[in-house]
């Protein structure tokens, strides 16, 4: 079973991992959060980050959760997953979201690469438009485009 890392800004990843206590009655075995704290040393949190990949001790792959590209949280898992005791056994993906998190546990079971391509297609199916009065909703391909009636 892979490993799920959930690195996210304070106090997104704890909140994320509550989330799935919440859902399971408990944390799923395997699932780990850093929140990463306001102007903290980036060096810092790539050494917690490399320890508690460490600590899931998954020989199966982690996938790591993280919320903006570009951001402290995502740049730490990038290095984290180039890091030589990590090659190949590490995916990141940014833009986390609940229905991603649930994927991810759900088809843990699986691959490595077949849960990350899982927990993309669930993140980006768990964002859709709801409810909104007065607005037409199209289907262009995959994507939902909201266009107003007036």
């Amino acid at each position: 079973m892979i490993g799920i890392l959930i690195i996210a800004h304070a106090p997104l990843a704890t909140a994320l991992k509550e989330f799935a206590a919440h859902v399971y009655g408990e944390v799923p075995e395997g699932i780990s959060a850093l929140d990463v704290m306001a102007h903290e040393d980036t060096k810092l949190t790539l050494e917690k980050a490399t320890i508690t990949a460490h600590q899931l001790n998954s020989e199966n792959g982690i996938l790591v959760l993280t919320d903006i590209m570009g951001a402290t949280p995502a740049n730490v898992a990038s290095r984290l997953a180039h890091q030589p005791e990590f090659t190949g056994q590490v995916r990141v993906i940014a833009g986390v979201n609940l229905p991603m998190l649930m994927r991810a546990i759900a088809y843990r079971s699986e691959d490595l690469d077949s849960v990350t391509n899982k927990a993309m297609h669930g993140g980006q199916q768990g964002i859709i438009p709801i409810g909104h009065l007065g607005v037409q909703v199209e289907n262009i391909g995959s994507v939902e485009k909201v266009v107003s009636k007036e």
